[in-house]
């Protein structure tokens, strides 16, 4: 069975898909309900930023330090140097993460910030990117910033 928050970002990630995006989404938890819930958008937007993470932080709209701080990000992988960044900035202090063999992003540096991190290797997290990543290399490298 599987985590209903990260069956909630798994959720967003096809959504993304279904869009032509890459398959990567998050949801943000606070006192046990989603305040917001975000996917990657960089192709259907246009954006330079807007990683499930992020999109998910900026779904959730301003709020005060005392609720990041109180709160868990769920994303379907992990998270690279920019949504990292982010979890920091703000001071979430856990992090679920589907699954980090297709990408393995910036879990030892949150974690060496005080940052729960778990990753559920989720076998529907590994077969979506696997699957995209294969069937476009192009804009997985595009969104991971490689040639």
């Amino acid at each position: 069975m599987t985590d209903p928050f990260l069956q909630a970002a798994i959720d967003e990630a096809r959504m993304g898909l279904a869009e032509g995006g890459i398959p990567i989404g998050s949801v943000l938890v606070v006192d046990g309900d989603i305040i917001g819930r975000g996917r990657n958008r960089r192709i259907q937007k246009g954006s330079a930023i807007l990683h499930g993470e992020t999109d998910a932080l900026e779904n959730a709209g301003r709020q005060p330090a005392s609720v990041y701080r109180r709160s868990t990000i769920y994303t379907t992988l992990s998270p690279c140097d920019m949504c990292t960044g982010a979890i920091l900035l703000y001071g979430i202090p856990s992090v679920v993460i589907g699954e980090n063999l297709t990408f393995m992003g910036a879990e030892d540096h949150l974690r060496s910030r005080g940052v729960d991190v778990r990753v559920l290797d989720s076998p529907e997290c590994v077969d979506m990117m696997q699957s995209f990543i294969t069937s476009h290399p192009d804009l997985w490298n595009e969104d991971i910033g490689e040639e």
